[in-house]
């Protein structure tokens, strides 16, 4: 078994899982974690306070992907992307020794 599969088994029970009075509940839904308006995926809020109460540290995990993705790019596109600042993603992708930590972010054509 590969370690990950457990994980995505649950995802995968997850929606057939949720009681049938879930509003937004359409089994042909793209999102994994449906919102209150079936066109409109959970609120991250929501979501997290659901993963803290079964004792998931959400942060951590955030954290560790947001460090992955500054090592494979550049920090200015992962933040842009995330909707984070480019400064925080800089700082990160430092933190983690990325070879690309120098970058000057903003418009070369000058």
């Amino acid at each position: 078994m590969v370690p990950h599969e457990p994980v995505a088994a649950l995802l995968l029970d997850y929606p057939q899982a949720l009681p049938a009075n879930t509003p937004a509940i359409d089994q042909n839904s793209p999102w994994l974690f449906p919102g209150r308006s079936p066109s409109r995926p959970m609120n991250p809020g929501t979501l997290r306070d659901a993963l803290r109460e079964l004792g998931v540290p959400a942060e951590k995990g955030r954290t560790s992907t947001i460090r992955q993705f500054v090592l494979q790019a550049l920090a200015p596109v992962i933040a842009q992307a995330l909707g984070y600042h480019d400064k925080s993603t800089t700082r990160i992708a430092t933190d983690a020794g990325s070879p690309r930590k120098h970058y000057a972010p903003g418009d070369h054509t000058r």
